[in-house]
């Protein structure tokens, strides 16, 4: 692992999402006390520079008084994914077996649903491997006239919303969500009348401030919904991923059972277009923000492709993803995580790492030659990543080529935030079109 971290001084006033000082910074916790994360927490950045002053790992409490950790530097965290010592396997997760986590837990389907995200090593292989299979480079370029049609589409709608409602329309709901919610649906073969409810499930699911009992009703109703989509594809395939995840077999027979494939459709969904969804919009808000950026764009000194990279790291679409755990005691950046913890991968926190990016890492600048973790590392990198670029590279050109007046509709500190400490993002967008 990297070693101990130097000491640093005393920390800057902590920057907001914009990147300008926040006016409330509270100095980081005692390294004996850990950091109660809030369920209902928004924009990341201010806790994690308090917390980055404390080291590259902090000590955490999740909702439900469950002790974890959170990895919060870059090379640590890089490191930390790849470690041989590290799993994903729930198997090690020690307070789940000791009895200590309830069966409502709100966290709970994060470390038990079946799927890639929760197996290790010759499991996890064959997983993705099969997962992969469907999921090809070739599949994802033959999606690009689709989104742009879609995208299209969505672009006349906002327009004609906007005329609705005295020039302003709400471009989440408009544009970001329903085009990667449209193209994953598509993908897997979702009919058109169970999407828009199977969004509101994954909602539900990552918003960590949800009560129990809705957690665990999504959880049900989302397994449920998923299994509906394999039955049918079962008696009508398609060219779609469920069909081909249901086809698709290793060269000696094995294929996803039942729990197996309805996990990876489950992580499919949320996965493929939470994610984008708040990428999406968190670009626009930089670069509504930040105009002479956008002008580096017009004027071709960066590329729409170095835009989304630039905002991967600099507010990527997840803060803390759950979870792993080191299969021993381990040291991380010179903080020793006992062997169970469940750990939260601290994305949003890596990517402002001023050790990995220097003193300007808090400045949102698209010529950056920007390398992050935003899609993870190692064995478990997002295999959605080629589409979730693409839809976004996609998005904003057209965006911003349609719309060059665009610009918010509100002060970015009035945005409402998502309340959730896995996602990052707004759950409005108010914009005028210009």
């Amino acid at each position: 692992m990297t070693p101990p971290a130097p000491e640093r001084p005393a920390p800057e006033p902590s920057p907001s999402a914009s990147g300008r000082p926040a006016t409330a910074a509270s100095p980081p916790p005692a390294a004996d006390v850990p950091y109660r994360l809030d369920g209902a927490s928004g924009c990341p950045h201010a806790a994690n520079a308090r917390l980055r002053a404390g080291g590259a790992v902090a000590r955490v409490v999740l909702p439900g008084g469950v002790d974890g950790a959170l990895v919060l530097g870059h090379e640590a965290l890089k490191d930390f994914l790849s470690h041989p010592d590290v799993a994903k396997d729930a198997s090690h997760f020690a307070a789940l077996h000791t009895g200590e986590i309830p069966e409502h837990w709100p966290l709970r389907a994060f470390a038990t649903v079946r799927g890639m995200t929760t197996a290790d090593g010759a499991d996890h292989r064959r997983l993705r491997s099969l997962a992969s299979r469907a999921f090809t480079p070739r599949r994802v370029a033959d999606l690009r006239p689709r989104i742009e049609e879609l995208t299209a589409q969505l672009l006349d709608g906002m327009e004609r919303a906007a005329a609705d409602g005295d020039g302003v329309v709400d471009l989440r709901r408009h544009l970001a969500l329903p085009l990667p919610l449209s193209v994953i649906c598509e993908l897997l073969g979702v009919p058109e009348e169970g999407r828009a409810r199977l969004h509101d499930l994954s909602n539900t699911i990552v918003s960590t401030d949800a009560a129990p009992e809705d957690t665990l009703a999504a959880n049900r109703e989302m397994l449920e919904r998923l299994a509906e989509v394999v039955a049918l594809r079962r008696e009508r395939p398609g060219d779609d991923l469920t069909s081909a995840l249901i086809a698709a077999r290793e060269e000696d027979g094995d294929r996803l059972d039942e729990d197996e494939l309805i996990g990876t459709l489950m992580l499919t969904v949320i996965a493929g277009h939470e994610t984008t969804l708040n990428l999406i919009g968190n670009a626009v808000v930089a670069l509504c923000g930040h105009p002479e950026q956008l002008a580096l764009v017009r004027s071709g000194e960066a590329d729409w492709g170095a835009v989304v990279e630039e905002v991967l790291r600099w507010d990527g679409p997840v803060s803390y993803f759950p979870f792993r755990y080191p299969a021993r005691d381990l040291d991380v950046a010179g903080t020793v995580i006992p062997e169970g913890t469940p750990v939260l991968a601290g994305y949003s926190a890596a990517g402002r790492d001023p050790e990995a990016y220097g003193p300007d890492a808090d400045r949102f600048d698209v010529t950056r030659a920007a390398r992050h973790l935003s899609f993870g590392h190692g064995a478990h990198f997002c295999i959605g990543a080629p589409l979730a670029r693409l839809e976004t590279t996609i998005v904003l050109d057209r965006l911003f080529t349609r719309f060059p007046g665009l610009r918010l509709a509100v002060p970015e500190e009035e945005l409402p935030r998502r309340s959730s400490f896995v996602g990052n993002g707004v759950c409005a967008l108010p914009v005028r079109l210009g």
